[in-house]
């Protein structure tokens, strides 16, 4: 299977309507449980969604890694890399 390539607007898109956010207002940095108030289910959803979009698997253990979009981009990119 070839690696889908990953489309930051995309992952901004499905990240900022899970957190329930406009996509201007998510920016790379901002913590998303301490900046917008995201909780476990906010992340599940996050990874469910970018599973789906991307056609990759993300190890549950990486929730964890997931604070800020600049770290789903790597986690989604280390997923797509396999």
């Amino acid at each position: 299977m070839s690696a889908v390539a990953i489309d930051e607007a995309k992952v901004r898109e499905i990240v900022a309507d899970c957190l329930d956010l406009e996509v201007e207002e998510l920016t790379l940095t901002d913590h998303f449980i301490d900046h917008y108030g995201a909780d476990s289910l906010n992340a599940i959803e996050v990874l469910a969604r970018l599973e789906k979009e991307f056609h990759v698997t993300i190890p549950q253990e990486e929730l964890a890694n997931m604070v800020n979009l600049s770290a789903v981009l790597e986690v989604l990119s280390r997923a797509n890399a396999r």
